[in-house]
């Protein structure tokens, strides 16, 4: 692994030198291009300099402990041998994980659909509860939420909702969210006290840009019509609302949320997009056979992945097996440590994969 690392520290520091040419300074472009993949390798490098630098201090240490004659001198050595030694495994595991061709979406935003499942309101109000949890989520990562389109439950929550959500990395963390997530609970709507089991499913879409999907023009069929709020009660009298209708792949989208047609079409077009580039990667994956044989980071809709269990106060993760509590992750701040350990499986998963 020595001369791979080498070569990549070599090409690494090469990109340095094309960052301080004047001809690449002068193109705003490559420029642009050498100086996003210098800082996409940075942190591979830091960490494969420290592990050469490691496997290096071990060898000198090893000459010197041969030449040595002093007990003490001796002594010293070897505990710096033991010490270097003893950080080879965790490095070599960081670098190995760190050759894993990453998935290009991880730097992503992202759109959120969040759609009530089985359940009737409380399904609904569910929903609302996952969509205030990813809304508390977003704001302790500094990352910004949107609405983009919404349809509320009679009895509170939503029937769909789609948000977007923007800041560093979102995808990477996010799409390990998707899937069916089921509560059970004693609904607000329940006068018996009787538990009830729902569903709400969650669709994790990166956000993709015009280069990434091409949308022709004369395959979409645009409607425009007024805007509603709540029980259907009319908010305006304009034709601000916006439906899109992709023919080719009968994909529909919709917005209402925004003050202006003009706004509401930007957004039906940003979730088109993401929809189309979703089922293109798909196609992808499957014209070259890879399975998902795990749900990590997939979430496949029509599979169960969480639980919300609130007379146990018990959150799992059907993926891993991971348990949180209830209070903690739907109506707390503990998404995260499900999200982590969700993480962690996936890093682990592709280790070993990579062996």
């Amino acid at each position: 692994m020595r001369d791979k690392l080498e070569k990549i520290i070599a090409a690494y520091e090469e990109l340095e030198q094309k960052m301080v040419d004047p001809a690449v300074v002068s193109d705003p472009k490559e420029y642009a291009r050498i100086a996003k993949e210098h800082a996409d390798q940075a942190a591979l490098v830091a960490k494969a300099r420290e592990y050469l630098q490691a496997l290096d201090d071990i060898e000198a240490a090893k000459e010197m402990l041969h030449e040595a004659s002093d007990a003490e001198e001796k002594e010293m050595l070897q505990a710096d041998i033991s010490d270097n030694e003893s950080k080879l495994p965790a490095l070599e595991e960081d670098v190995k994980y760190m050759l894993i061709p990453g998935d290009p979406n991880d730097e992503k935003d992202t759109i959120v659909e969040i759609r009530a499942g089985v359940g009737g309101d409380e399904a609904a109000i569910f929903a609302g509860d996952l969509f205030s949890m990813y809304q508390r989520f977003a704001q302790s990562r500094g990352w910004k939420t949107e609405v983009l389109d919404a349809s509320p439950g009679e009895a509170g929550g939503f029937k769909t909702i789609e948000f977007k959500v923007t800041g560093e990395k979102v995808y990477s963390v996010m799409k390990y969210e998707s899937g069916v997530h089921r509560v059970q609970r004693v609904p607000k709507t329940e006068s018996q006290g009787r538990i009830q089991t729902s569903t709400a499913t969650v669709a994790v879409l990166p956000e993709a840009d015009e280069i990434d999907i091409e949308i022709k023009p004369e395959d979409l069929r645009i409607d425009t019509y007024c805007s509603s709020g709540p029980g259907g009660q009319g908010v305006n009298t304009t034709y601000s609302a916006v439906r899109i209708t992709h023919i080719p792949t009968n994909t529909v989208v919709q917005s209402q949320e925004q003050r202006s047609q003009i706004q509401n079409r930007e957004v039906c077009m940003q979730m088109l997009r993401a929809r189309l580039y979703e089922a293109e990667l798909e196609k992808q994956q499957a014209e070259q056979g890879a399975e998902r044989l795990s749900q990590i980071g997939h979430g496949n809709r029509s599979e169960k992945i969480r639980t919300y269990n609130q007379p146990q106060d018990r959150v799992t993760d059907h993926r891993i097996g991971f348990n949180s509590t209830y209070n903690g992750v739907l109506l707390g701040d503990q998404l995260g440590t499900v999200i982590d350990a969700l993480a962690a499986a996936d890093r682990a998963e592709k280790l070993a994969q990579a062996v």
